[in-house]
């Protein structure tokens, strides 16, 4: 009995080539926990899509995926002097976000990050002119530039590019590769067709991986079911139950990231109320599961455990039997399967 993440492959695979089409030179992104995959599995699927890069988060990653894929591996978490060192083959491509940091880094492979708007980390504009010594010991695979997601104020992702283009090109730098992040396929080709000297690689993970919503599906096996009739008392803090219904003992706790979530950025009212509404009801201990049953989402009885969810669901539901599958909502980025099923 277990948590499985069931994958439609043919559809899943195919959404990957879509992709590959749309972005000529991608570079796929395999990092964190393989966006739900697993990093063996992305780099299983990577080789299969014919690509000669494969970005990944940390070193740490490259030196367990180095066994896995057998092309280049660039390391999207900038080079610092002093960082803990992992022995990694020459295949492996280093970014960096400093002068310093491509002073450090004599006789490997590069990638130069350049400041966006993200204003996360990358080389300035004041930086430029130091760059030319700078790079003379190092072998430059390229620039790179990460943009954000959302521009709320109007401005132009191709625009900012460009910017940054005709910087680097006054600066008299090698323009032979602009690695990007997070520009539409339409935006791609207008910088591609205006710096035809210049060969731009969009650096894709969440909308390769994990585009196709209907690709994939996470459900929790049902190990138990215990009728329970208003006021009993029940788990481990001993609550009673509000109304007649069963206790469902569904694979998937907190071990698999079930009950975990990360913070969203909010917009608009509703969004924003919804919110205050769910941390309202979590005060009194009602928090609503991932997992669905009868066609709504069912609420937790009580805070998941280490491997299993107990749910409530209530008398008027039907009732549930012990290796039914309930499906789960669950956010890829962290959750941790105990299967994978392709079908």
């Amino acid at each position: 009995m277990a948590l499985t993440l069931y994958v439609d492959t043919a559809r899943w695979r195919a959404h990957h080539r879509h992709v590959q089409e749309q972005f000529p030179g991608l570079v796929p992104v395999c990092k964190g926990n393989g966006y739900g995959f697993g990093h063996e599995r992305l780099a299983e699927e990577a080789t299969r899509l014919g690509s000669d890069v494969l970005a990944v988060g940390t070193t740490y990653e490259a030196a367990r995926i180095k066994d896995w894929f057998g092309g280049d591996l660039l390391v999207l978490t900038p080079y610092r002097r002093g960082e803990e060192p992992v022995p990694l083959p020459d295949r492996v491509i280093r970014s960096v976000s400093s002068i310093d940091g491509v002073y450090g880094l004599v006789g490997a492979r590069v990638v130069i990050e350049v400041m966006s708007s993200m204003k996360r980390h990358g080389i300035s504009d004041q930086d430029l002119p130091q760059l030319h010594a700078a790079i003379e010991n190092v072998r430059l695979e390229g620039f790179a530039l990460h943009l954000p997601l959302d521009r709320t104020d109007g401005s132009d992702a191709v625009e900012e590019v460009i910017g940054w283009m005709d910087r680097l090109r006054a600066a008299r730098l090698p323009l032979h590769t602009m690695f990007v992040s997070h520009l539409k396929a339409d935006e791609l080709a207008r910088l591609q067709k205006q710096f035809p000297q210049t060969r731009f690689r969009a650096r894709i993970g969440t909308r390769l991986w994990l585009g196709d919503h209907d690709a994939t599906e996470y459900r929790g096996a049902v190990l138990d079911v215990t009728r329970v009739a208003k006021g009993d008392r029940f788990g481990y803090r001993q609550q009673r139950a509000a109304s007649d219904g069963f206790l469902v003992v569904v694979a998937g706790g907190t071990s698999h990231g079930v009950g975990l979530e990360a913070p969203k950025a909010l917009h608009g009212v509703m969004p924003r109320a919804k919110g205050v509404a769910r941390a309202g009801l979590a005060t009194v201990n009602r928090n609503l599961s991932p997992f669905v049953w009868g066609g709504k989402q069912r609420w937790f009885a009580e805070p998941p455990h280490m491997q299993v969810s107990i749910l409530f669901v209530p008398s008027d539901a039907p009732e549930p039997k012990v290796g039914d599958e309930l499906v789960a909502h669950l956010r890829h980025t962290t959750t941790q399967f105990d299967r994978l099923m392709d079908r």
